[in-house]
């Protein structure tokens, strides 16, 4: 597939180069009759002067006769004259015409591409907007005739209207499916913890009763995942100054690890966010670099601090299995798990890098993960740095 290059110049410039130049043609045209014209107008070849008079020696009329060399050259000379001026008036007068045509083709051109450029302001602030459905809420609202331009701004409000709603939609059934399956789970759990507890309980009951436990906890951490992803995907209202360096140092001191060794290097990194949603990014970045690893030597380095640009940076590496390139982009979808980790006895609900790449774009960030040399990721985030 072939891509042409973008041109430097403007719709509003090609427009008005587009016009000034038809105009230049036409004038040249024009000019150009004119001097065909005038010129077949002003024909040489008419009939010689004669000066007449008397005084002949029998005193009848004489005839003088000029000279012709002398007759056609003051016609040549009065000739050029009239066609000279034809054509340095007319080019002055074209000139003129064209300058004032092509500044009113730039007014004019500005004033009817105005509307659009009204809608690419707006899609730009859309796009540009950290999280997806932030900039939903705008409409361009275009007053005027009802002209192709208002068509286009219209038929782009209808689409944003439709999208606004569908992630309303979507977040609302993700909520409160999360909030209806909740209350069967905790019953659940609670019923299953008294049956276990009752003195009676064979070992077989409580075996069963134990793992059971475990699948209800498994789909409660899903439930709360999904939770929280719908409330990560939201935009941040609470705008607190954070330093990633306490975090990273919490994190690294709170979490139980087993036998994988986990190093803190807590750089200072300012930046401004939900310190509650910033601190589950780093939470669960270290728990899945945990959960992740090798049974023997393993490691999770966690260090933070501010990179050459002036953002915040935050980065997890861990020892692990080989992770091939071509997996990087998926495991940041929700439910997308390596295929040695899509067991149902695998601990995690996936939705761990999910939630770490909702709650980076909320915080007008980004995230990124590459292969490690040996095995493992390097899973890196990058923040807005706090004014």
């Amino acid at each position: 597939m072939t891509h042409t290059a973008p041109s430097k110049l403007t719709i509003r410039a090609r427009l008005t180069l587009v016009f000034g130049v038809l105009l230049v043609l036409a004038g040249v045209l024009l000019l150009g009759l004119t001097y065909a014209l005038v010129t077949q107008q002003l024909d040489p070849g008419g009939p010689s002067t004669q000066i007449s008079g008397t005084g002949g020696p029998d005193g009848a009329a004489t005839t003088f006769n000029p000279p012709e060399r002398a007759v056609d050259q003051a016609v040549g000379d009065a000739q050029r004259d009239v066609l000279g001026s034809v054509i340095t008036q007319g080019g002055i007068a074209l000139a003129a015409v064209g300058a004032v045509a092509i500044g009113g083709g730039w007014l004019i051109a500005g004033r009817l591409l105005q509307p659009l450029s009204r809608i690419t302001e707006t899609a730009r602030r859309i796009a540009e907007a950290p999280v997806a459905d932030r900039g939903l809420h705008e409409r361009i609202d275009l007053q005027g005739p009802n002209d192709e331009l208002k068509q286009l701004a219209d038929i782009f409000d209808v689409m944003l209207t439709r999208l606004d709603h569908a992630f309303d939609g979507q977040r609302r059934f993700i909520a409160n499916a999360s909030h209806e399956l909740r209350t069967p789970l905790s019953l659940n759990r609670a019923l299953i913890e008294v049956a276990v507890r009752e003195g009676g309980a064979s070992p077989e009951v409580r075996q069963l009763g134990g793992t059971l436990l475990e699948i209800n906890g498994r789909h409660e951490r899903l439930i709360d995942g999904l939770l929280l992803l719908a409330r990560s995907e939201r935009e941040v209202a609470e705008n607190s100054f954070v330093d990633l360096a306490d975090i990273v140092d919490h994190v690294a001191t709170q979490t139980p690890a087993g036998n994988i060794t986990v190093l803190a290097e807590p750089g200072e990194a300012p930046t401004t966010g939900n310190p509650v949603l910033l601190e589950r990014l780093v939470q669960n970045l270290v728990d899945n670099g945990i959960r992740h690893n090798v049974s023997e030597d393993g490691w999770v380095r966690i260090t933070s601090g501010t990179g050459p640009d002036g953002r915040v940076v935050l980065e997890v590496a861990n020892t692990g299995p080989v992770v091939a390139p071509y997996d990087i982009p998926s495991i940041f979808e929700p439910f997308r798990r390596l295929s040695a980790d899509r067991l149902f006895t695998s601990p995690g609900a996936g939705l761990g890098l999910s939630i770490v790449r909702a709650v980076a774009h909320a915080h007008g960030g980004d995230v990124r993960a590459e292969p490690r040399d040996g095995g493992g990721l390097v899973v890196t985030v990058h923040l807005k740095a706090a004014p």
